[in-house]
């Protein structure tokens, strides 16, 4: 069950990173009308979720780059950054190092007890690697959301 799960991750990145592939630089920081975010925010809001998830509440050591939290933790919008977000080019090398990291840390560990386990709504995470299976289903909403910008901004 571990390697399904692991490649399940592998599937869902690689979605991710190919739904970006065409995107321009400006493109990614298109807000549409209506909305708060932009790609840019979403794919970097993906990578600080999976870190906090799989990483943080394992106990492991976090590797979230300088400004990730204030450009990109859940409550953050573009509006309110005072800083350069880093090049789509950075992010995706981040996303696709960061799922080959989780493979090589959890790979024998997803049924390992969380070091901080988490209630969401009726859901309780409290293990590695149900902290993972959330995390996958939280990047393809932003996936999902990603691909309806990409059609309102064109």
């Amino acid at each position: 069950m571990n390697e399904a799960l692991l490649n399940q991750l592998d599937f869902a990145r690689a979605s991710t990173v190919r739904t970006i592939q065409d995107l321009t630089e400006q493109a990614a920081d298109i807000i549409p009308d209506g909305f708060m975010n932009n790609i840019r925010w979403n794919l970097g809001h993906i990578y600080t979720v999976h870190e906090q998830f799989a990483f943080a509440t394992a106990g492991e050591l976090v590797k979230l780059p300088e400004g990730f939290e204030a450009w990109f933790a859940t409550g953050t919008k573009p509006a309110d950054w005072t800083s350069e977000p880093p090049a789509l080019s950075e992010l995706i090398e981040l996303l696709q190092e960061q799922a080959a990291r989780i493979r090589e840390t959890f790979s024998n560990r997803l049924d390992q007890a969380s070091a901080h386990p988490m209630t969401i709504g009726p859901l309780t995470l409290q293990t590695v690697g149900e902290f993972l299976a959330f995390s996958m289903y939280h990047e393809g909403m932003h996936t999902q959301s990603i691909k309806s910008y990409k059609k309102l901004i064109r």
